[in-house]
């Protein structure tokens, strides 16, 4: 089993160092940092200092190892456009982005799985089949068509919700959140609904076809010829059984989520780490773009090998099959 995560955490140091590569390489390809950090009443003198106070005098090699070093301590230097530490800014901004991800994350369970039990044991049903039908749309409307027409409808037809914004926040630490709000819990139904409808029509698809490979199994059949009621088979045989991979997509598809979630920001103005990023590109903030990409990618290695570790946990046969 040691030999098992630490063959998984060198992998995942590998495809962080390359992430990293490549977020250094946005350094190197967008311009020249001095040109953007100047001003027109800088002089050659102010600009020399500039490049020897950011290593920009430095060979790649050399700039690359101290880049990665920062990184790693979580330093990824001065925003272009506001001046202050990156990981500042995106600490700011990573409470709205994170309850946005876990509030469409719970969404998607509470939807997907009952509906996805709904139309295994109710096929050939009508609603069954309009269900069916819907995944279809859910799984191919991009997000911002979804968020746009959810504007429309719930904000400007309706005026139930507001279209934008977070609403009224309360600082817990260094921790800012609009669970505690009204106007917070308001804000946060639409931009949920739109990040959330892709990932329940996975899991409804999903939970579907697990169910109908387990209800044909034996000892489901058993099961029923003991007279066991339908709901305890369905619910307490049936469904538990399907759902390690759909914990497992769950916990994967949160860094999805993570990233896919700028769109939904960016419709719905809330200010997320995505947000954070679009405007980096807007204004060519390299530092920002550059530490969104290896917070993001870090967040994605971190899950799934998390996952590859529990699943070698509850199944010994995978340690030796990598």
């Amino acid at each position: 089993m040691l030999v098992f995560v630490i063959k998984r955490l060198l992998n995942a140091a590998l495809v962080m160092l390359a992430v990293s590569f490549l977020a250094f390489l946005i350094f190197q390809l967008a311009g020249d940092p001095v040109d953007m950090m100047s001003t027109e009443q800088s002089t050659q003198a102010d600009r020399d200092e500039l490049r020897e106070r950011l290593g920009l005098n430095d060979s790649f090699l050399v700039q690359y190892l101290r880049f990665v070093g920062n990184a790693a301590q979580g330093n990824f230097g001065i925003s272009y456009r506001n001046g202050q530490e990156v990981l500042g800014l995106i600490a700011d901004r990573f409470p709205a982005t994170m309850e946005l991800v876990l509030i469409a994350t719970i969404l998607s369970l509470v939807i997907g799985l009952p509906l996805g039990v709904l139309t295994a044991i109710k096929r050939g049903a009508w609603y069954s089949e309009a269900l069916q039908f819907g995944s279809i749309i859910g799984v191919s409307l991009p997000s911002f068509v979804v968020g746009i027409l959810l504007i429309l409808v719930f904000s400007v037809s309706l005026g139930w919700l507001p279209a934008f914004g977070r609403g009224d926040v309360v600082d817990l630490g260094w921790w800012s959140t609009g669970l505690l709000t009204k106007s917070g819990l308001m804000a946060l139904i639409l931009p949920s609904i739109s990040l959330s409808l892709y990932q329940v029509t996975l899991i409804m698809r999903l939970v579907r076809a697990e169910m109908l490979e387990v209800m044909r199994s034996d000892y489901v059949k058993f099961a029923r010829a003991r007279g066991i009621p339908r709901h305890r088979i369905y619910f307490r045989h049936a469904l538990r059984n399907c759902l390690m991979p759909v914990v497992t997509l769950t916990a994967m598809n949160i860094g999805t989520l993570i990233a896919f979630a700028l769109i939904t920001e960016t419709v719905f103005q809330w200010p997320g780490m995505g947000m954070l990023f679009i405007q980096a590109v807007t204004f060519i903030d390299i530092p920002v773009m550059a530490a969104y990409l290896c917070i993001v990618a870090f967040i994605f290695v971190f899950l799934n090998t998390m996952v590859d570790i529990t699943y070698a946990v509850i199944d010994p046969r995978l340690r030796d099959a990598t």
